[in-house]
């Protein structure tokens, strides 16, 4: 049996702010395919946690290697590819529809074509030719749109911060069958949840983080 490829490598990752140690010598390794949930209570340092990974901030030490190259920070470093993230709450334009917003963040990169836009928001439960603006959208409904930006141009790393808050039920179980769907399919997930029941039915394994430590609570 082949062994699998390791799309997310965290070595010894560790992050301070103002003296307070947030992060301490974190060590990490995803599998592709692989769905990796966190936990922790606030302010234990999650979302800092997934910043790090995806190159937004610096960690004091350690390294971070996504799909074999090294992440490194700031305007003359090298940021994570073939990822995508959704990192609390979803930011899009108000003024234009759920698919004019897609359509700007996609033509960012130029990977994916109208119909691949489409197939996301479709995935997610939306109506792509529907023309309310985004400013009018529920909180549920930028929810599922912030999602469909996250795996949109099939990455082969999607990194999300609560993704299911502000969702009701129907948008959770969508949630839960395109995370299955994709990882069956090769594409790895590192989650961050409260959710315990959505922990154990998606992730093939569980962390939490405890004064800056990452424990592994469970593996599947």
């Amino acid at each position: 049996m082949l062994e699998r490829k390791k799309v997310l490598i965290m070595e010894r990752v560790k992050k301070s702010y103002k003296g307070n140690v947030i992060l301490n010598l974190i060590d990490l390794e995803v599998e592709q395919g692989e769905v990796v949930c966190i936990t922790g209570a606030n302010g234990s340092g999650k979302t800092t946690l997934l910043k790090i990974m995806l190159g937004f901030i610096y960690p004091d030490e350690g390294r971070v290697i996504v799909n074999g190259e090294k992440v490194v920070p700031g305007w003359l470093g090298s940021l994570a590819t073939k990822v995508d993230a959704l990192i609390e709450n979803p930011s899009f334009m108000g003024q234009f529809t759920g698919l004019q917003n897609l359509s700007m963040l996609a033509s960012i990169r130029g990977q994916i074509s109208t119909y691949e836009i489409k197939e996301a928001m479709r995935k997610v439960g939306l109506d792509s030719d529907n023309k309310k603006l985004v400013g009018k959208y529920s909180l549920g409904m930028k929810q599922r749109l912030g999602i469909a930006q996250a795996i949109m141009e099939n990455p082969s790393l999607v990194i999300l911060d609560e993704p299911t808050n502000a969702l009701d039920t129907e948008g959770r179980k969508i949630f839960s069958e395109i995370v299955k769907d994709m990882s069956k399919k090769g594409t790895s997930f590192v989650i961050v949840s409260h959710i315990t029941e959505e922990m154990d039915s998606l992730s093939t394994s569980i962390y939490c983080i405890e004064k800056g430590q990452l424990i592994k609570q469970k593996y599947f």
